[in-house]
C-alpha cells in the first residue's frame, strides 16, 4: 500500500458516497460525494449515468445527515449545522446551485418527510424530540406532537391527511408503539400491534394509504409486518429465523423490500405480499444498505442500494426485482489501491458469560448468562502482529462484513483488528439487546475481553505483548472502561469521543439521548446514583496502567467534550503526567463534533491514531503492499 509517508493521506482521500436518495419520480438520485476532496451534493441521472455537482461548498463538510427531495423534484433539502455541533437548520439547493435557508430553529432539526406544501420535521426545539409541520408557503412552523418521550420515524400518508410515527406513553421504558394521527397531530391512535415492552415502528405507507409497513420485535427477532388500517390486522412476513427490517413498499403495493441480518452479513430481500414468500437479492456476501426509508424506489421493479464487503468499497447499485440483476450506478473509487490490498475479515463466535480470565480491577461482577458472541478478526499480515481491539459504538449497533476505513488504516500500518459484537449489539433480537440494560461496563465488556483471549490463544502470530484498545462514542466508553477494568491486558489505548462520567453525560447530552439512551439503559442518576458512579470510568481512573490518548471534538453535543476534560482532570489529580512520553496524551479537535467524514478531518484523526500507536505499541515499520 505504498510508503509510510503517504499511505494515510491516500486512504483518507478515497472518495466516499453517502445518503443516496431517489427523486420522487425515480429518475434521479441525490447523494453526498467527496470526489473533489470536499463533501458536495451531487445528483445522478439514473438513465444516462451522468453525475452533476449541485453545491459548491454550501453543504456540511461532514456527511452525517441525510438528504430529502422536495415533492416536485427540483430542490434537495440538506441539514446545516455549526462546525459539527448537529444543531441543524434545514436548507435547500436547486438545479442552478442556488442555496437558501428553509427552516431555522433552535436545537436539532431535520426533515422527516417532504410533501407538496409541507415539511414534516423532527426537532428538539422545545426540549424533547417531537414532530413539527412547516408550511412552505407561509414559512410558519407548527408543533404536531408533544410527548415526554422522543418521537421517531414520522411518515406522511400519500394524500397528506395523516401522519404515522412511534413513541412511548407506557411505564415500560423499553416499549415503543406505532401511532396514526391526523396530519395536524390531532386524534392520535395507537395501533394494536405487538406486546408491551416491544418496539413497533412505522416505516412506509402503502401507495393507497390503506396500509402501513411496520418494524416490530415482539417475537424477539425483528420482523416485517404490513398493517391493514381498516381491518386492524397485521400480515407478518418471514419465518422468524433471522432478524429482519422493512424498507419500503414497491409502487404497485404488491411487494416490500427490506434487509435480513445473519452472522456478520446484512442481506437485502423482497417479499411478495400475496404469497408471503421472500427471497434474498443475488449479491456478494457483505453488507447492503438502503437509503432513507421509502426513498430507495426508482421504478416499479427497481430499487437503489449500496453494497460493500470488507475488501470492496461501497458501490451504488440499481437492483431489478423482476430479473434479480443489478446495475452499477456509481463505481467505488480505489485511488492507488486495489481490493487485494485490503485486509479481509474472518467471522467467528466464542462462548462468554461476561467474566473473562483476565483480572477485573474496577468492578468484580458475577457471571452473566452464557451467550455466543460473534466477532470479526482482520489480519494485517504483519508477523508478529500487534492487535487493536476495536469495540463498536452505539451501543445499539454491530460490526459487520463491510468496508471500514479505520480498520484498513490500522491494518495498513501493521495492526490486526478485532471487532466484537458484544451483548447489547443489534442483529440478534430484542433480548440480546436488553442484556445490556442496567449493566454498562459489565458483561458486555467481559465479552470483548473473552473474544480477545480467544484470538490470542488461537493465533500464535498475534503478539500478546502489543495489545491496544481503540473506540469511538460508546466504543470510546469501552476503551476507557477496558483500560481501567482490565489494565493487565492492554499496552495502550485510544479513547475517541468517549464517555467517562455518566452523571455529567446525563446532564449535558441532548434530551432525546438523555431519555432514549441514558435513562433507558441505566435509569436516572437520582434513582441509581451508585450505578452511575460505579460504571463511570472516571471513578476508577487510578487503575490506568497503559499510555492513553484521549481525542474529542470540541463541538460534540452527543458526548460533550467535558467527558474528556473530566478524565484528564482526574488523571492530573492522581499525579499522572501528560505528554508524548508521559502517562497520557490529550487532543481536542477544533471545528468538529461527534466524529467527521470530511477528508481533512479524517486524515487528522488517522495521523493522531497512527502516531500514537506506532510510538506506544509499534506496528509496521513500512506500510508497503507493493512487494
Amino acid at each position: 500500500m505504498h510508503d509510510v509517508d503517504n499511505v494515510l493521506e491516500e486512504l483518507a482521500g478515497l472518495p466516499t458516497m453517502a445518503h443516496a436518495t431517489a427523486s420522487p419520480d425515480g429518475s434521479e438520485v441525490a447523494l453526498y460525494y467527496d470526489v473533489t476532496g470536499r463533501n458536495e451534493l451531487h445528483v445522478l441521472d439514473v438513465e444516462t449515468g451522468e453525475l452533476e455537482q449541485w453545491s459548491d461548498g454550501e453543504v456540511p463538510r461532514n456527511a452525517r445527515w441525510h438528504l430529502d427531495w422536495d415533492e416536485g423534484g427540483d430542490r434537495v433539502y440538506f441539514h446545516l449545522d455549526d462546525a459539527g455541533d448537529e444543531q441543524n437548520d434545514v436548507y435547500a439547493v436547486d438545479r442552478d446551485g442556488r442555496v437558501e435557508p428553509v427552516v431555522e430553529m433552535d436545537g436539532q432539526t431535520s426533515v422527516v418527510e417532504a410533501a407538496e406544501d409541507t415539511l414534516l420535521l423532527g426537532s428538539n426545539r422545545d426540549g424533547q424530540l417531537n414532530l413539527f409541520g412547516h408550511d412552505l408557503e407561509s414559512g410558519e412552523t407548527a408543533k404536531l406532537t408533544d410527548y415526554e418521550r422522543a418521537v421517531w420515524a414520522g411518515t406522511l400518508s400519500p394524500s397528506g391527511d395523516r401522519v404515522a410515527y412511534a413513541t412511548n406513553e407506557t411505564d415500560d421504558f423499553d416499549n415503543r408503539d406505532a401511532y396514526v394521527a391526523d396530519a395536524d397531530g390531532s386524534n392520535p391512535r395507537v395501533l394494536d400491534v405487538g406486546d408491551l415492552g416491544a418496539e413497533t415502528t412505522p416505516v412506509d405507507w402503502g401507495p393507497d394509504g390503506d396500509r402501513l409497513l411496520l418494524a416490530d420485535n415482539s417475537a424477539d427477532l425483528g420482523r416485517v409486518g404490513v398493517y391493514d388500517l381498516a381491518a386492524d390486522t397485521v400480515q407478518w412476513l418471514g419465518d422468524g429465523d433471522y432478524e429482519e427490517a422493512p424498507e419500503a413498499f414497491t409502487p404497485d403495493g404488491e411487494r416490500v423490500v427490506g434487509t435480513r441480518t445473519r452472522d456478520a452479513l446484512t442481506v437485502p430481500l423482497v417479499y411478495d405480499l400475496e404469497s408471503g414468500e421472500g427471497r434474498e437479492f443475488d449479491l456478494p456476501a457483505g453488507a447492503a444498505a438502503f437509503g432513507m426509508a421509502g426513498e430507495s424506489v426508482i421504478g416499479e421493479d427497481r430499487v437503489i442500494l449500496s453494497q460493500t464487503t470488507p475488501t470492496t468499497r461501497s458501490t451504488l447499485l440499481a437492483y431489478d426485482l423482476a430479473s434479480d440483476e443489478s446495475e452499477t450506478l456509481v463505481e467505488p473509487e480505489y485511488g492507488p489501491f486495489e481490493p487485494a490490498d485490503f485486509a479481509d475479515a474472518e467471522y467467528f463466535t466464542v462462548h462468554s458469560d461476561g467474566v473473562p480470565e483476565t483480572r477485573q480491577a474496577a468492578v468484580e461482577h458475577d457471571p452473566a448468562e452464557g451467550l455466543e458472541i460473534g466477532a470479526l478478526l482482520y489480519d494485517s499480515g504483519e508477523r508478529p502482529s500487534p492487535l487493536v481491539v476495536n469495540p463498536h459504538g452505539g451501543p445499539r449497533a454491530r460490526d459487520e462484513k463491510r468496508f471500514d476505513l479505520y480498520t484498513q488504516v490500522l491494518a495498513a500500518r501493521g495492526f490486526s483488528v478485532l471487532q466484537v459484537n458484544y451483548r447489547g449489539s443489534t442483529g440478534r433480537g430484542r433480548e440480546f439487546v436488553r442484556a445490556l440494560d442496567e449493566d454498562w461496563g459489565g458483561a458486555e465488556q467481559g465479552d470483548i475481553v473473552t473474544a480477545t483471549e480467544h484470538v490470542l490463544g488461537e493465533y500464535d502470530w498475534l503478539d500478546e505483548d502489543r495489545i491496544a484498545v481503540f473506540g469511538g462514542s460508546y466504543g470510546g466508553y469501552s476503551a476507557y472502561w477496558q483500560l481501567v477494568q482490565y489494565p493487565d491486558l492492554y499496552d495502550a489505548g485510544v479513547a475517541w469521543i468517549g464517555l467517562t462520567d455518566l452523571v455529567d453525560q446525563f446532564e449535558n447530552t441532548m434530551p432525546h439521548y438523555r431519555t432514549e439512551l441514558m435513562e433507558k439503559y441505566l435509569g436516572t442518576p437520582e434513582a441509581h446514583p451508585d450505578r452511575y458512579e460505579e460504571r463511570s470510568p472516571v471513578t476508577h481512573a487510578e487503575n490506568l496502567a497503559a499510555p492513553l490518548l484521549m481525542v474529542h471534538g470540541v463541538n460534540d453535543r452527543r458526548v460533550p467534550v467535558s467527558q474528556a476534560r473530566l478524565f484528564r482532570e482526574a488523571l492530573e489529580g492522581l499525579g499522572y503526567e501528560e505528554g508524548a512520553t508521559g502517562d497520557f496524551e490529550y487532543r481536542e479537535l477544533g471545528a468538529e463534533g461527534h466524529a467527521s467524514s470530511d477528508q481533512a478531518q479524517k486524515l487528522r484523526m488517522f495521523r493522531l491514531l497512527d502516531d500514537f500507536l506506532q510510538r506506544r505499541v509499534g506496528g509496521a515499520r513500512v506500510a508497503d503492499a507493493d512487494d
